[in-house]
């Protein structure tokens, strides 16, 4: 489950300076501002965010009927989803090293209604900012006792709620010294899979926002702001763990920007 940076199209993509990619990025922001239009949805195709231009469809999409076995309700895995799965620092036998943190909300629809039994899945870097998987091997220690991935399902109104550690900022070779910011990646299934969402959760006041193709790719601000997660003392608790609130709008204007996945 856990997604390492995507390699780039050629050995040359990495020799763009953070400045040149800085230049890239405003002039898009300046046309996309001129032009007066709205996109609530990343670019799918944004050419300062390199991988893109072999990731994105190229082709009109057409439908097709999905399998028998698609149009059944998630596979949870080999067992049922514990309640247990939600807190990712009680997976191994020691504490992960890290902040730890309570990240809650709700998935609603664009009428404002909760959406219940979502299974709501997530998986990140550790506080270093290292993925458990074989692509990523930039210098960061690997935590033995935290493994990135949990999972829950949303109650009667809606609700999600995870324990996990604050996960750190990450390289990505999309340019040179190019630093993810700390996110999150969350994936939602409706009844089945076909209707399967990712997306991802940052942290607010991150410096990285402003120098990262990824987050500009959605030309929105008021989308991108959709993004970031709010602190939130009630959630909050003492001497033990800080709290964030991040709702997960489905649908309508103002849902939150999700990843293309085909």
């Amino acid at each position: 489950m856990q997604t390492p940076p995507a390699p780039l199209p050629d050995s040359d993509s990495a020799s763009a300076s953070q400045a040149e990619m800085n230049a890239e990025m405003a002039v898009i922001s300046a046309e996309y501002a001129a032009a007066g239009t709205v996109e609530h949805q990343p670019r799918l195709n944004y050419a300062p965010y390199r991988s893109s231009l072999l990731r994105h469809p190229t082709k009109d999409p057409h439908h097709v009927d999905p399998e028998t076995i698609e149009l059944f309700a998630p596979v949870f895995g080999h067992r049922d989803v514990a309640r247990l799965e939600s807190d990712l620092t009680i997976q191994a036998t020691g504490e992960p090293v890290g902040e730890r943190i309570i990240v809650t909300g709700r998935v609603l629809d664009g009428d404002g209604r909760p959406v219940r039994d979502q299974l709501v899945e997530i998986w990140q870097a550790n506080a270093a900012g290292r993925y458990i998987h074989k692509r990523d091997q930039h210098p960061a220690p690997i935590d033995p006792n935290f493994t990135g991935v949990g999972r829950t399902l949303t109650d009667h109104e809606g609700r999600y709620r995870f324990t996990t550690i604050k996960p750190g900022p990450y390289p990505w070779k999309n340019h040179h010294n190019a630093w993810r910011p700390a996110h999150i990646h969350f994936s939602l299934f409706g009844t089945d899979f076909t209707q399967r969402l990712v997306t991802q959760m940052y942290f607010s006041g991150d410096p990285l926002f402003a120098l990262d193709p990824i987050y500009q790719s959605i030309l929105d601000p008021a989308a991108r702001a959709r993004l970031v997660a709010t602190y939130d003392h009630d959630v909050t608790r003492h001497e033990w763990a800080t709290g964030y609130t991040w709702d997960i709008v489905l649908t309508g204007s103002y849902r939150t920007p999700m990843e293309e996945t085909a």
